[in-house]
């Protein structure tokens, strides 16, 4: 029997619209009834109850089980380890486990994955939602074109120092706080404390290329690195680390036994500069070598600048990873999104950082530092040392190409291991820009781009 044009037309549509509804109510929705799973790996605490974990538990018992989403954490790895980690996963090398849904990485780590195989966040975050993070964090996520590590919070890198001790040395020289706000101030308050101490450093470095990098760049050495690898042709660069390299020789500053803090609590050196999240694992009191305690009192300010500068303003250090996703069809972005937008409304995300000392993300966590209780006077010092970061400062991405941070770890090691000698050499009469070269050379082996 032939059917008339109308039928086929209704026949058409009804068949169109089933198909349509199917895909949009079924696998291609987000539905409690039958919840997506997303695996995930991260870098906050290897604790059971780490901030992140108890988080995660949060989401799943609320929102999550709202929305049909479940967020399994299935790693807790650390920043320097999980790069490597990702790219054995994607290799499939056998016990590195399957890629996750949602992971914390670096860009660097990032663009070697490929942002074409990592969701966009900007198909699910607007474009007017996005002008309430901070802008430096965002753009840092920007890979080829896709917006692929999205900011959950961030650190920076700041001047720690011993309240107690520094008292004791201020009241007997003059020298106040206020000197530590340039390199010139604080590389002269090194020196002087070096003396008045009878030999002992001053400052422990965690990060000690990243500073000479800023002050490099402050200076306007614009092309200082590419792809990883330093100019060591570059006269500024050269000059900057000059500057650092002539007080490690003369026993003024030390590279850390791999974190500051550890040096500080011990009391042998006054200061370090690390990490903001740093504040997470420093206590409250310094034990000596004969087991004798006084209060830390500690400090905490942004780190010097550069007397002379060739940038409207001075530059802080912004690190720290961000959150990746598997690029896996549209509702396993959906519902990672949706996680996402929950861990960074402002509240949560600063009440996150406060609990951690890392950085929140939004403008609107930012102001409401002020207003934020610490239950810490240290961490209340951290936090307002962060706040005159972000009102003085332009954050910058440090380097995250792969290998950078194994090459800056190699000159760490080696530098480690001889700024003693070094200092003895000093004190015994060696020409100090002969041992200060040494320590180039060492600089250049490491971390400039090898002769082809």
């Amino acid at each position: 029997m032939n059917k008339h044009p109308l039928q086929i037309f209704l026949l058409v549509f009804f068949l169109l619209s089933s198909q349509i509804f199917s895909s949009c109510s079924g696998k291609d929705r987000l539905n409690p009834s039958d919840p997506v799973t997303l695996t995930f790996w991260h870098v906050y605490g290897e604790q059971v109850d780490s901030p992140m974990n108890l988080l995660v538990q949060e989401f799943n018992e609320t929102v999550g089980k709202k929305k049909g989403i479940i967020i399994n954490v299935t790693r807790v790895s650390n920043a320097s380890d999980i790069g490597e980690q990702l790219m054995d996963a994607r290799a499939g090398k056998p016990g590195a486990g399957s890629m996750p849904d949602l992971f914390l990485c670096y860009p660097g780590t990032a663009s070697l994955l490929g942002p074409e195989n990592l969701t966009d966040w900007s198909e699910y975050f607007p474009e007017e939602e996005l002008d309430s993070f901070v802008d430096a964090f965002v753009e840092e996520g920007k890979l080829k074109g896709r917006f692929c590590v999205f900011p959950l919070c961030k650190s920076t890198r700041l001047l720690y120092v011993n309240g107690t001790e520094f008292d004791r040395f201020s009241s007997d020289t003059g020298t106040s706080y206020s000197a530590l706000r340039t390199w010139d101030g604080f590389f002269d308050t090194a020196k002087r404390y070096r003396e008045w101490s009878g030999g002992k450093p001053f400052c422990a470095f965690d990060y000690l290329v990243q500073n000479v990098d800023l002050c490099a760049r402050e200076h306007g050495g614009t092309k200082i690195i590419k792809d990883g690898y330093y100019d060591c042709t570059d006269s500024v660069l050269r000059s900057a680390w000059k500057q650092f390299a002539d007080a490690l020789v003369r026993g003024d500053i030390i590279i850390s036994d791999l974190y500051a803090n550890t040096q500080m609590m011990t009391g042998e050196v006054p200061a370090g500069i690390g990490s903001s999240a740093a504040i997470l694992y420093f206590n409250d009191t310094v034990t000596h070598p004969d087991n004798t305690t006084e209060p830390m009192n500690l400090k905490a300010f942004p780190l010097p600048e550069s007397d002379v500068r060739n940038t409207p303003s001075p530059l802080a250090p912004q690190t720290g990873c961000g959150v990746c996703a598997v690029n896996n069809g549209r509702i396993r972005g959906e519902a990672a999104a949706v996680f996402l937008h929950w861990l960074t409304e402002s509240s949560r995300n600063l009440e996150f950082a406060a609990e951690t000392g890392y950085i929140p993300v939004t403008e609107e966590a930012f102001d409401a530092i002020d207003t934020w209780h610490f239950q810490d006077s240290s961490y209340r010092a951290v936090f307002n040392a962060v706040l005159t970061v972000k009102k003085m400062c332009r954050f910058v991405p440090l380097p995250s190409e792969s290998g950078y941070i194994e090459k800056t770890n190699q000159l760490y090691d080696i530098l480690r291991s001889e700024q003693s000698a070094l200092t003895s050499l000093y004190e015994a009469g060696s020409a100090p820009d002969a041992l200060e070269s040494k320590t180039w050379d060492q600089f250049c082996s490491c971390l400039c781009r090898p002769e082809s």
